[in-house]
């Protein structure tokens, strides 16, 4: 879909902006074809150079083909905003407007300034995230959990382009936050375990008293998926696949819960499947759930969960773009929503994929939870979800 989308837009650059040039036919039609390839390049790397998931290429190659990408989907709908305004203007009877928005230089200045924005903002895709810090308040949290610290970390996607040395200065500002616990909620490579063996290695470096539990995203299934999850168990990573783990504080539990990705229906691996991965469970004990997506918060809160933790948006990477992400994913794209009683977080993610590395007001982070006692939950009779399910969750800053 998005190499489709991208030759459309490509095509129409081609013949609103290159054909209409006042230079030959030979720089206008290499011009064209440069074009028409920036819009197929995922496709191109994938045949020659690893995959589109992850492609191997030197990290200035990928940010690069990544500049020009986004340059033509924003130069693009620039083009087409001036030229739906110079519709405007005829249909108007309007002839300044009408000669200023045909002015020769008019688009290709606007795909001069969508290239600058575009490097800009894959400068921004491959920073080094800050550190966000909020807290939630849980009814029901036991007073030994009051205070109690979680950093999440979520789709890091070590690759050619966030390479071993980027992900050793994430591993470090985590650590420097000093976390109770640490979660990672999927997508936390893109290739194979013996491409990332350098990039990923520095993830065994996260410290917590608790440990590091982390789940699948979407993009673990892409390559070797059962070698990621030993890979990762490895470095001491306790990867949950609808599964639990409980962590205790003087007699009181706090149940960790993690599902799978629907991704993995096109590889015959098990299906998200919460009822499985909270069996067994504390029924007095609040949960937090690991999920990649966002978009099942409304059924995993009438499952009791009393905080889900999820990534998979990247925030929507630029202003605007994030409304279609959001109806992609359930209505969720950023930060902290209440969905019938449960919190529901999203982070905007460490990283993001390399075929589409722009970040345009929408910063990466690194998020430190604090959990805060909120009043005494219902008891067990009255609550939804499961036989006894696990409390409500309510916002607090």
């Amino acid at each position: 879909m998005l190499s489709v989308v991208g030759v459309l837009l490509a095509l129409y650059v081609v013949w609103r902006v290159v054909w209409p040039l006042r230079v030959s036919l030979s720089l206008r039609g290499p011009l064209g074809l440069l074009v028409v390839s920036l819009a197929l390049h995922h496709r191109i790397v994938a045949r020659f150079a690893g995959t589109m998931a992850s492609p191997e290429l030197p990290k200035p190659v990928i940010a690069v083909l990544a500049t020009g990408f986004t340059a033509l989907l924003i130069g693009a709908l620039a083009v087409l905003l001036l030229d739906i305004l110079l519709l405007g203007a005829l249909l108007l009877r309007r002839p300044r407007a009408t000669a200023a928005l045909r002015t020769p230089w008019l688009r290709p200045a606007a795909m001069g300034a969508a290239l600058v924005v575009s490097a800009y903002g894959i400068w921004q895709g491959m920073a080094v995230p800050q550190t966000r810090q909020i807290e939630v308040t849980l009814d029901g949290l036991p007073a030994q959990f009051d205070g109690y610290r979680v950093l999440q970390l979520t789709d890091i996607h070590a690759s050619r382009l966030l390479t071993g040395g980027w992900v050793a200065q994430v591993v470090a500002n985590s650590n420097a936050l000093s976390p109770d616990l640490v979660v990672i909620t999927g997508d936390l490579i893109d290739g194979t375990v013996a491409a990332r063996a350098a990039d990923f290695a520095p993830l065994a470096g996260l410290r917590a008293p608790d440990g590091v539990i982390a789940i699948t995203g979407n993009h673990e299934y892409y390559a070797q998926y059962a070698d990621w999850m030993q890979a990762f168990r490895a470095q001491g990573m306790q990867v949950l696949e609808n599964s639990h783990t409980e962590v205790r504080r003087d007699g009181a539990v706090l149940t960790i819960a993690g599902v799978t990705d629907p991704v993995a229906a096109r590889y015959g691996l098990p299906m998200p499947n919460l009822a499985a991965a909270l069996a067994g469970a504390d029924p007095r004990a609040p949960v937090i759930l690991l999920d990649h997506r966002p978009g099942a918060a409304r059924a995993n809160a009438a499952h009791g969960v009393a905080l889900q933790l999820s990534g998979h948006t990247h925030g929507g990477h630029i202003l605007g773009m994030d409304q279609l992400v959001k109806r992609a994913n359930g209505g969720y794209v950023s930060g902290r929503y209440t969905v019938d009683g449960m919190t529901l977080y999203v982070s905007n993610g460490a990283g993001l994929w390399a075929g589409f590395a722009a970040r345009i007001g929408v910063p990466s982070e690194i998020t430190l939870i604090t959990l805060r006692q909120g009043a005494a939950g219902r008891t067990a009779a009255e609550r939804p979800g499961l036989a006894s399910p696990q409390g409500i969750a309510t916002l607090a800053r």
